[in-house]
């Protein structure tokens, strides 16, 4: 997304972000998505200059936001905007419109989560990821660019109008997005050829989920001294990391840290990072990492279950930990600390760390994971089908 003036330095793409209540919806929850919008167009290398809140009883069909809001975006367009990102998903006419009305580029939420995942994908597997997501995005938003015919007829079974540019393109993009398939196909059967030796030994595995920025990768640095990249940013790491930490009872785990989640997810990630998201679904245990200073925990909190129920992953056990309590006034921390069935710590202190290791080592033990001379369901049920 950064631009590269004449110069050759980088400069930060000049943002209007545009969100949209409709209905009867909160306003607080449209004024709270746009907040996650800035932080996520900062993220991808944009410079919001200015926040735009409309209100209609429902969508505008044609550009989502309606003629007046087109016209005040116009407007600022003309001021050196460069960029207008809407928090919402735009269907590709819409996003056709507005572009063609303001002048200027315009992105949705999805396809500005998607450029974050491009920038940040480090991995073969990570970039084959973000490429399959970001085509079928990019499918059905195809416009025919021009109208003259690609292939005339020349024999039998071919004349007549052939194939357009638009459909070529198509049939290019369909093609490219079979190859990553089978790809990362082969990602997935490798990553089985890796767990085949896990599975004879029983060490449970037990995967970190958690909110995008909830602080998965500073927990795991905490416990582990992984040395994974941590920044106060949204979606700073995507690889995900595995890592043994032994218990207070002696017993041995693997944590493995995984992709953040958020509100508003594009569909296309979530079937493209499968992959990786299989460490979360073959897991044997869940650490549900939660950033207790956000205003909004509970919220962010009933995403990531959301999440995790769309990944089919139910019935686990699942360990609440409430990070980032340092932050807080003490009596709010003591509270959490007292909920069932959750810890309160803080990575960047090291506040409960040791209480974390001893709730992990009682669950584990509850569910009889990980217990010498016996497998975990989750991996003998993966034998049984392999």
């Amino acid at each position: 997304m950064p631009t590269i003036p004449v110069d050759g330095r980088r400069r930060r793409e000049v943002a209007v972000l545009v969100g949209v209540r409709t209905g009867r919806a909160p306003r607080w929850a449209a004024e709270d998505s746009l907040e996650e919008l800035a932080r996520l167009a900062e993220a991808a290398g944009a410079s919001p200059r200015v926040t735009i809140l409309q209100e209609r009883p429902a969508p505008d069909a044609r550009t989502l936001i309606g003629a007046g809001k087109v016209e005040e975006l116009r407007n600022l367009c003309r001021e050196g905007v460069d960029l207008v990102i809407v928090d919402e998903d735009l269907s590709g006419s819409q996003q056709r419109n507005l572009e063609r009305e303001l002048g200027c580029k315009v992105l949705d939420r999805a396809g500005l989560i998607l450029d974050i995942f491009a920038q940040r994908a480090m991995t073969r597997e990570g970039k084959l990821q973000v490429e399959l997501a970001q085509l079928q995005y990019l499918l059905p938003r195809l416009t025919r660019q021009w109208s003259h015919l690609e292939r005339l007829g020349g024999g039998i079974g071919t004349r007549g109008p052939g194939e357009t540019q638009l459909e070529s393109d198509r049939r290019r993009l369909r093609t490219r997005m079979a190859r990553i398939r089978r790809d990362l196909g082969k990602v997935r059967r490798h990553r089985g050829l890796l767990r085949r030796p896990r599975r004879k030994i029983p060490i449970p595995t037990v995967a970190l989920v958690g909110y995008t920025n909830a602080g998965k990768s500073s927990l795991l640095n905490a416990l582990t001294r992984a040395g994974v990249h941590v920044a106060d940013e949204l979606f700073s790491t995507l690889d995900p990391t595995l890592r043994k930490v032994h218990l207070p009872s002696g017993r041995a785990t693997l944590l493995s840290d995984t992709v953040g989640f958020i509100r508003k997810l594009p569909p296309q990630l979530v079937q493209a990072f499968r992959a990786t998201l299989e460490e979360v679904q073959e897991a044997d245990a869940l650490v549900h990492v939660i950033d207790a200073s956000h205003p909004r925990a509970g919220e962010q909190r009933a995403v990531v279950e959301r999440v995790l129920e769309e990944l089919g992953v139910v019935g686990k056990p699942v360990l609440a930990v409430h990070n980032k309590v340092d932050r807080l006034p003490e009596a709010a921390a003591a509270a959490l600390a007292r909920e069932e069935g959750a810890v309160a710590v803080s990575a960047l202190t090291g506040r409960g760390l040791d209480d974390l290791r001893k709730a992990l080592d009682a669950l584990l033990k509850a569910t009889a994971i990980g217990r010498p001379g016996s497998r975990p369901p989750v991996l003998a049920e993966e034998r049984r089908q392999g």
